[in-house]
């Protein structure tokens, strides 16, 4: 007779670090900005900004999600991941303990900006194309067919998330 396999929360829960069971959705919010169409059908620049524009804009709907799904402590283990992950992307660039913190208090309030102004837009409130110009394209007025194709998978990525359950989104399972 074998052991039941212990429950999602348990072992979200049963971990030391209770980030290690969010691992699994980061990583797929990373490789999802990370696929090539945002940079080449989307105009993202493909640069170190561009795709942690684009990955802030991913990570922003899950969030948003986990937040409207009652998953609020899970919302902040995951916003610690990325602050981890963005620290070691820093300091692999070579920069300094002196000023890592300084880019960091940036990223972080970069993400803050972001995740009110795709919140309003999701929610209805708020141009999506307009959040998207001034965050993931900085000012910058892209194509047309480019900002099509960005703000037509976000929205797609948005309803996906939707029908997920929160367990199924706690494994990384976005859809």
């Amino acid at each position: 007779m074998s052991t039941p396999a212990p429950s999602f929360l348990q072992r979200l829960f049963g971990r030391r670090d209770p980030k290690e069971g969010l691992m699994p959705l980061y990583r797929a919010v990373v490789a999802e900005g990370r696929q090539p169409h945002w940079y080449r059908d989307g105009a993202v620049p493909d640069t170190l900004d561009g795709r942690f524009d684009m990955i802030v804009a991913i990570l922003a709907q899950v969030l948003i999600r986990l937040e409207q799904q009652g998953g609020a402590q899970e919302s902040v283990w995951l916003t610690e991941l990325f602050v981890d992950d963005m620290d070691g992307q820093l300091r692999q660039e070579g920069i300094g303990d002196v000023v890592v913190g300084k880019h960091i208090g940036r990223m972080v309030s970069a993400l803050g900006g972001r995740l009110a102004a795709y919140r309003a837009a999701l929610a209805g409130e708020a141009d999506l194309g307009e959040a998207l110009r001034r965050n993931l394209y900085r000012g910058t007025e892209p194509a047309p067919e480019a900002l099509a194709h960005v703000e037509g998978a976000l929205r797609q990525r948005w309803m996906r998330l939707g029908s997920l359950s929160r367990d199924a989104l706690l494994t990384g399972d976005m859809g």
